[in-house]
C-alpha cells in the first residue's frame, strides 16, 4: 500500500483559517436558484474528497455508488490485517533477536566454565581434606557446575523459543506483505475506478439535472428548499439601531467568520482518517491544527453568542419581566461582566505579548517584544525572510513536531476578549437607553 507522507505548512494552516472562511460568505450570499440543481464542480469536489467511497454517486442519487463501498471496505481490512501481522512480526522479531543474543552470551559463558572445570577438579583433589583451600575449592567447583547448568538451561529456552519463533516471523512476514499487496490493489482499482467517473461526470451531472426537470416540485417545496429546509431566525434581527449597531455587525461577521471553521474541521479529519486507515500514515499536525482552531473559534464567538442570546443563563425570574426591569437588572449585572471580560481582555494580551518574547523567538518581532531593538527598527527591518526563513522564530511555538508558532492563538484571545468587551459596550448603552426611554 503506498504512502501518504504530507505535513501542512504553517502558511497553508493559516491561510486557509483566512481565505475559506471569506469565500464561503460569499458564496453564502449569493442569490439561490428556484429550483436547485446539481452542480458540476461541487461533484467533482464530492470526487476528489468523497469518491473512494462513492458518495459522488449518491450525490447525483445513483445506486452505483454501492460499488465502491465495499471495495473500500476491503481495503480497510487489508490495512487492518496487515497492521496486526505487522505488530505480531515485530514481537516475533524482538524474541528471535534476544534469543539469538542469548544463545550467543551463554554458549560462550558454558564453553569457558567447561574448560576450566579439569582444572577445579584437580585443585579439589590436590588441596589437604578439611583444609581451608579444600573448601575453597570445592566452592569455585560448585559455582562452575552450577553456571554451566544454568546455562544450558537458558540455551535450551533461547533455542527453543528460536526454533518456534522464526517460523512465526517469516509467516507473518509472508501474511503482512500479502495483505499490504492487497490492500494496494484494492485502492488503484478504486483510483481507475474514480478515473472512469471523472471522465464521465460532467455526463452524470446532465442526466442528473433532466430527471429533475422531469419532476419539478412544487411550489411550497421550493420556498423550502430556498430557506435551506427549515425555518431561520435571521441574525440581523438582533442587530440594534444607532451607533451600537456597528459593534452588533462586528460580532455578527466575527461569529459568521470562525463558524466555517467547522467546515474545514470536516475536511482535515476526514483526510486524517484516511491517511490512517487506507494509507497507514497518521499526520502529526491534524489533531493540533484543529483543537487550536476550536479554541480560537470559542473565544471569537463569543461575542456574536452574546448578540444573538446564545449562553446558558438562569432565567426563571428574567424572562417574566418588563424590558425596562431587564434592562435594570442587565445594568447592575453588568459590573460582573466587565470585570470577567477586561480580565479576560488583560490577561489574554499579557499571555500573547509573552508568547512573542519568549527566548527562543530570534525573528525581529521577538527582539522589539523583548526590548532589544524599538518598534521602528523592528518595521524598517522586516523582510519577506522574516516570514519565509524556516529557521526564523518568532515566538513560542507546539512541542509536536509540527512545531506550529502559538503566539498567534494567543492574539486571537486578545481578539476574542476585545470583540467581547465591545459587545458589552453596546449591551450596556442599550440598556441605558430602554431605560431612558421606557421601551
Amino acid at each position: 500500500m503506498p504512502g501518504l507522507q504530507f505535513t501542512l505548512p504553517h502558511w497553508a494552516y493559516w491561510l486557509g483559517l483566512i481565505v475559506f472562511p471569506l469565500v464561503a460568505m460569499v458564496l453564502a450570499r449569493r442569490p439561490r436558484a428556484r429550483l436547485a440543481r446539481y452542480s458540476l464542480p461541487l461533484a467533482y469536489l464530492i470526487l476528489v474528497t468523497g469518491g473512494m467511497i462513492g458518495l459522488h454517486r449518491f450525490y447525483l442519487k445513483s445506486l452505483l455508488g454501492f460499488v465502491f463501498i465495499p471495495i473500500f471496505g476491503f481495503i480497510l481490512y487489508a490495512n487492518s490485517t496487515a497492521g496486526e501481522a505487522r505488530s505480531t512480526l515485530s514481537d516475533a522479531n524482538n524474541i528471535v533477536r534476544i534469543a539469538e543474543r542469548t544463545i550467543a552470551r551463554e554458549e560462550a559463558r558454558v564453553a569457558a566454565a567447561e574448560t576450566g572445570l579439569l582444572e577445579l577438579r584437580a585443585n579439589v583433589e590436590t588441596a589437604e581434606e578439611g583444609s581451608f583451600a579444600r573448601r575453597s575449592a570445592e566452592s569455585r567447583l560448585e559455582r562452575a557446575l552450577d553456571r554451566i547448568e544454568s546455562g544450558r538451561t537458558r540455551l535450551e529456552e533461547a533455542k527453543a523459543g528460536l526454533a518456534e519463533m522464526r517460523p512465526v516471523a517469516e509467516q507473518m512476514r509472508q501474511r503482512r506483505a500479502f495483505w499490504s499487496s492487497a490492500a494496494g490493489y484494492a485502492f488503484y482499482l478504486i483510483l481507475a475506478l474514480l478515473a472512469v467517473e471523472a471522465v464521465l461526470l460532467p455526463w452524470l451531472v446532465r442526466r442528473a439535472n433532466r430527471n429533475l426537470k422531469a419532476e419539478r416540485p412544487s411550489e411550497a417545496e421550493m420556498a423550502l428548499q430556498a430557506s435551506g429546509g427549515h425555518e431561520q431566525k435571521n441574525d440581523a434581527e438582533y442587530v440594534s439601531s444607532g451607533w451600537t449597531g456597528w459593534i452588533d455587525r462586528l460580532s455578527l461577521y466575527a461569529g459568521e467568520f470562525v463558524s466555517y471553521w467547522a467546515v474545514i474541521a470536516v475536511f482535515v479529519y476526514y483526510y486524517e482518517v484516511i491517511a490512517r486507515y487506507v494509507f497507514n500514515s497518521p499526520t502529526n499536525w491534524a489533531h493540533e491544527g484543529m483543537y487550536l482552531m476550536f479554541g480560537m473559534q470559542y473565544l471569537v464567538a463569543g461575542a456574536y453568542a452574546m448578540l444573538t442570546e446564545s449562553h446558558v443563563r438562569v432565567d426563571i425570574f428574567y424572562t417574566q419581566m418588563s424590558p425596562r426591569r431587564r434592562a435594570i437588572t442587565d445594568i447592575l449585572t453588568s459590573i460582573f461582566f466587565f470585570i470577567f471580560a477586561g480580565t479576560l481582555l488583560v490577561t489574554s494580551y499579557i499571555f500573547a505579548f509573552d508568547a512573542i518574547a519568549v527566548p527562543s523567538g530570534n525573528g525581529l518581532v521577538s527582539d522589539w517584544a523583548r526590548g532589544q531593538i524599538g518598534l521602528f527598527e523592528m518595521l524598517s527591518r522586516l523582510s519577506p525572510s522574516e516570514w519565509t526563513n524556516p529557521n526564523i522564530r518568532w515566538g513560542e511555538i507546539s512541542f509536536n513536531e509540527w512545531e506550529v508558532p502559538l503566539w498567534p492563538m494567543k492574539w486571537v484571545m486578545v481578539l476574542g476578549g476585545l470583540l467581547i468587551v465591545l459587545q458589552g459596550i453596546s449591551k450596556l448603552a442599550q440598556d441605558v437607553r430602554i431605560v431612558i426611554r421606557g421601551a
